[in-house]
């Protein structure tokens, strides 16, 4: 049995690895037979591209914000079966013709009927083409509609005051959801939530409209109010009289010791204090009733008269005290109340109060509400058909981009127009940085992104004049790193042309090049040497202020008491004589390091024709580690890394080698055809003094070296015993 024959995709080699080349539509047509391991990247983020965000949502079904390899696929597949031409994938445009979508599949042809309405709703003649633009509009147009299929009404629904009362109601009662086009409504869901509660509740309602659950009719919710704050103090109370009838020697210490209250009485009172608060609701004493109006704690005297006029007065009588019975008698009458209040249920509709709840339940606002909602599912296909129409013209104008940034990074390494990743463009330091990054957060993204082996300049940018703000990681893969620094400025351009203000906050040190890896050991000494100058004449600079201001406080003090001033310090000791030892201890160490110079200028100069290369020797010695570190670290540089830390998924070593840095970052040159005027009035004058100083200094090692005879070997025997007759 013969087996099929799969499509034979072809390749192009850039970064060090192999990579797709999507040239015609069959490519897409088979893109599910491509190898995953084959693919440059395996997922990308929704946000942060500079790519069309409302394409890569329509591709993005599960809305989980990130696109895969098989979501990729599935557009791909779907795009394809509804173009009679999949070549025009890889053609360059953003209108799609209605002729161009199949009609002999039962999909194809509902699209291009929907199509074909949408072309008359913008009155565009039979057979143009339908460009990205045209479905924005429509789409806005239609999301305006009161009815758009997206399962939510709103008052626009509704045709009536009444109804639209009724979702104004329910909207008090509930979140609501956003429609297409923006307006706050309600779903099916919400609604049957709000009459399920509604039912419940009117049930509970009037449950408690028994005489054992309001003893006081209308007025028993306030009446509770009152008892339920005062409750737990008149509790207290009779407790603490129970406890002084049991053991009358408790009386003092129940109403607070002599002390607590002189202690209190050195503060500044308030009635409303939290001490005065604490303390008992009357004087305790043995059996005695609770006073309502005299004798009361002043802190909760208020709450008491609200308690005595809306509690015991209706349900007592006038008395000017309560006993303990009639307080448990109290309690009693509002044991059904707090009972029925405790299993209340529906709460959410309680707002709209008993009445209005009723009369939605009873009236016919369900039934509207449901005839509304009927109308809107109606509107589903339409909606759908639209958005299938906008998928299919957005697909035929995004997808062949996307999968040169996805499958392959093509636009990445073919430099022809901006990866989806590149979101501008940063101007700093004579330098153009193409290679910008948008990421979310700066310190979690550095973690990670440092592996790139790229020199990183992590900006903030924001536009003064919108507000906006947003930071990127710009890759320095041109020149060198000697003046980047936390706190520069520059400008960056966003590939719509928009310049920001930018400002770097983070720095990613890796090499830019070999050449400063030459250069780098000699620029740290200099920088060490540098900052110890500046440190030992900073510190001299303290001492001798010290010393300053010392003296002139001294002075001063002395002045101010009216005493003479200070003496003068006594005359420093005279030197001490120079020890014998010490100083042939020195001339040893001259000595020793005489001969020692000695010898290294005679191993030097006695290299003779060779010393260029001694010369070489020495500078590798010295940059030859540094150089080869930075070479190794030059030949692992890729975006892999970049990418992952901002949430891509990448599959391959996207390598950036040395041309391809360049051209990422472009260093300021002039024009070509420009014209230079060297004459720079400002420039450096030289003066002869610095050469004569160096002819000399040559001139000395020179002689150094004929000393010790490190040019005898140069010199024939006949001509060396001439000139040389010592030797």
């Amino acid at each position: 049995m013969a087996t099929e024959k799969k499509h034979s995709f072809s390749f192009f080699r850039a970064g060090g690895f192999n990579q797709v080349r999507f040239a015609t539509g069959a490519d897409f047509i088979h893109i599910d037979e491509l190898d995953l391991k084959l693919w440059v990247a395996l997922s990308c983020p929704v946000k942060g591209l500079a790519f069309d965000a409302r394409t890569l949502a329509l591709i993005d079904t599960d809305g989980d914000g990130r696109i895969r390899a098989p979501e990729l696929i599935a557009a791909a597949k779907w795009t394809v079966s509804l173009l009679k031409d999949p070549d025009m994938l890889c053609r360059s445009g953003d209108t799609l013709p209605i002729d161009a979508i199949r009609t002999d599949m039962e999909e194809g042809a509902a699209i291009a009927a929907a199509a074909t309405t949408i072309l008359a709703s913008l009155k565009k003649t039979e057979g143009a083409d339908l460009s990205v633009a045209d479905m924005a509009l429509a789409t806005t147009t239609f999301d305006a509609l009161p009815f758009n299929g997206d399962g939510v009404i709103t008052e626009l629904s509704a045709d009536d005051d009444a109804t639209k009362k009724y979702i104004a109601d329910l909207l008090l009662c509930t979140d609501g959801t956003p429609d297409r086009s923006g307006r706050t409504g309600l779903n099916a869901q919400q609604i049957d939530e709000f009459f399920k509660n509604a039912a419940a509740y009117r049930d509970w309602h009037d449950k408690g409209s028994t005489p054992e659950c309001m003893p006081l009719g209308a007025d028993t919710a306030a009446a509770f109010e009152a008892f339920a704050a005062v409750r737990v103090r008149i509790d207290d109370y009779f407790a603490r009289c129970r406890l002084a009838a049991f053991d009358e020697r408790a009386i003092a210490a129940l109403n607070r010791e002599e002390e607590t209250f002189i202690a209190l009485a050195a503060k500044d009172l308030t009635i409303t204090s939290d001490e005065i608060r604490a303390f008992p609701l009357a004087r305790v004493a043995p059996a005695q009733p609770l006073p309502l109006s005299e004798g009361i704690n002043p802190a909760w005297h208020d709450a008491m008269v609200q308690f005595s006029q809306k509690v015991v007065q209706p349900l007592l009588g006038e008395r000017p005290a309560l006993a303990e019975a009639e307080w448990n008698q109290l309690r009693a009458r509002f044991a059904p109340y707090e009972a029925w209040q405790a299993a209340k249920v529906g709460a959410m509709v309680e707002k709209l109060g008993a009445p209005a709840v009723a009369a939605l339940l009873d009236g016919d606002a369900r039934k509207k509400l449901d005839t509304l909602l009927e109308r809107e599912k109606a509107q589903e296909p339409t909606a759908r058909s639209i958005a299938s129409v906008e998928k299919l013209v957005r697909c035929r104008r995004d997808l062949f981009r996307l999968a040169n940034n996805f499958v392959s990074f093509k636009d990445f390494y073919r430099r022809e127009q901006p990866a989806t990743f590149q979101v501008g463009r940063l101007y700093l330091d004579q330098r153009e940085c193409h290679l910008c990054i948008r990421v979310d957060d700066a310190a979690k993204h550095a973690a990670m992104a440092h592996l790139s082996r790229i020199q990183l300049a992590y900006c903030d940018c924001t536009r003064v004049t919108t507000g906006e703000k947003m930071t990127i990681a710009a890759g320095f893969t041109a020149g060198d790193s000697d003046h980047l620094m936390v706190g520069r400025n520059g400008v960056f351009f966003d590939n719509e042309g928009r310049d920001w203000d930018a400002t770097i906050t983070k720095l990613v040190d890796n090499p830019i090049s070999v050449r400063q890896a030459f250069w780098s050991p000699y620029k740290k000494l200099m920088r060490f040497i540098e900052e110890q100058v500046a440190k030992r004449a900073s510190e001299s600079d303290a001492k001798a202020n010290e010393k300053l201001v010392g003296g002139v406080q001294q002075v001063d003090t002395a002045a101010t008491a009216g005493a003479p001033a200070p003496a003068p310090a006594p005359a420093p000791p005279p030197p001490k004589k120079i020890d014998i030892g010490i100083v042939a201890a020195l001339g040893v160490a001259v000595g020793g390091i005489t001969a020692a110079f000695g010898m290294l200028m005679q191993a030097f100069f006695g290299l003779g024709i060779w010393m260029p290369v001694g010369i070489l020797g020495v500078l590798l010695a010295i940059s030859g580690p540094s150089m080869l570190i930075a070479w190794l670290k030059l030949r692992q540089r890729n975006i892999g890394p970049l990418l992952d830390a901002s949430g891509w998924a990448v599959n391959a070593r996207a390598k950036v080698n040395v041309p391809l840095g360049a051209s990422l970052t472009r260093i300021a040159a002039l024009p070509r055809g420009s014209r230079l005027d060297k004459a720079d009035p400002y420039a450096a004058q030289s003066h002869p003094r610095r050469w004569i100083i160096l002819l000399v200094l040559l001139l000395a090692c020179a002689a150094g070296a004929w000393a010790i005879g490190a040019f005898d070997g140069l010199l024939p025997e006949s001509l060396r015993s001439a000139v040389l007759p010592w030797k």
